[in-house]
């Protein structure tokens, strides 16, 4: 079955920096394009990025643009996130998805599978 395990959250001050992982297995890795979400509480599921099958192209939300950059490893099936100049208001579950499709990457509803999530927390 399909499984995408996400690592690397965890605790930082304000302005420091984290590394995302999402390692995929089950799939076809580059039959998929990969996207990043995060779930803040009390708050919608919220896009964040996206990469698509080759790497060749990237979105972002614009409150993480200029900050955060996706990349992903076809040969290890695994998609990263890195976040620099973390602020409070990235703390978030943040999650990954895989789809079959670049069309409409910013949509949640768009993507076949999730993984579990991973905590981060920007202390100020």
């Amino acid at each position: 079955q399909v499984q995408l395990v996400e690592s690397g959250g965890g605790l930082v001050q304000t302005g420091g920096s984290l590394r995302l992982s999402c390692a995929a297995s089950g799939l076809t890795f580059t039959s998929y394009s990969m996207g990043w979400f995060r779930r803040a509480p009390g708050k919608e599921r919220d896009f964040v990025s996206a990469i698509n099958w080759s790497g060749s192209a990237t979105f972002y939300a614009d409150s993480v643009k200029g900050r955060f950059t996706i990349s992903r490893d076809n040969t290890k099936n695994t998609v990263y996130l890195q976040m620099n100049s973390l602020k409070p208001e990235d703390t978030a579950v943040y999650y990954c998805a895989a789809s079959r499709s670049i069309l409409f990457v910013r949509n949640y509803a768009n993507y076949d599978y999730w993984g579990q999530g991973t905590q981060v927390t920007v202390s100020s």
